[in-house]
């Protein structure tokens, strides 16, 4: 597991569409998961440490940005052949568990991940109502364990986003493992 950070917010930057699977069969689009005051893009998987160490907490923090406006969604980019702990029947099985709110995608080919330049899992994008980024930050100070009581950057990034149409200017890198990228044919 190599331990990745993800690089400075773009402000600005514009989110790629994806038309992806859902773990509940159906097929969604960046549209589709758009928030009327922002969205949220994460890239996270099954397996990774650093999202088990989270995971509630995101959802928690996913389902209290919904009544600000914000829209989320979750997409898996791993080579779930080398990885079969991040299979879509795994994905399936890891969002019942957790009681996601939104959607949870795989990104089979990869091609989404890339567009979004995804460093690690996880790795959050936070984007404005015109889908301009506006947070490209860790959700707290945890790592691979979680650290109680700690300040929530991504909640009240999000939150201001919604209500002012900016982020922070100071964000902290998140952290995670990198993408088990396919090897090229």
């Amino acid at each position: 597991m190599a331990a990745m950070t993800t690089p400075v917010c773009d402000f600005g930057w514009k989110a790629p569409d994806f038309r992806l699977e859902g773990t509940d069969g159906k097929t969604y689009t960046l549209a589709d998961c758009a928030g009327e005051r922002g969205t949220l893009v994460m890239f996270l998987c099954n397996h990774c440490p650093f999202v088990k160490a989270i995971i509630d907490r995101i959802v928690q923090d996913v389902d209290k940005l919904g009544s600000h406006g914000i829209g989320a969604v979750a997409i898996m980019p791993n080579d779930t052949q080398a990885y079969p702990a991040d299979s879509f029947d795994n994905m399936i099985l890891f969002a019942a568990d957790h009681g996601f709110g939104f959607p949870y995608l795989i990104d089979r080919a990869q091609e989404v991940a890339r567009a979004y330049d995804t460093v690690c899992t996880p790795d959050f994008f936070g984007f404005d109502s015109g889908l301009g980024l506006q947070y490209r930050g860790r959700l707290d100070a945890s790592r691979m364990e979680p650290v109680p009581g700690a300040r929530r950057e991504l909640l009240e990034a999000m939150i201001r986003v919604a209500e002012t149409g900016r982020g922070p200017e100071e964000q902290l890198p998140s952290m995670g493992c990198s993408i088990k990228w396919r090897e090229a044919a």
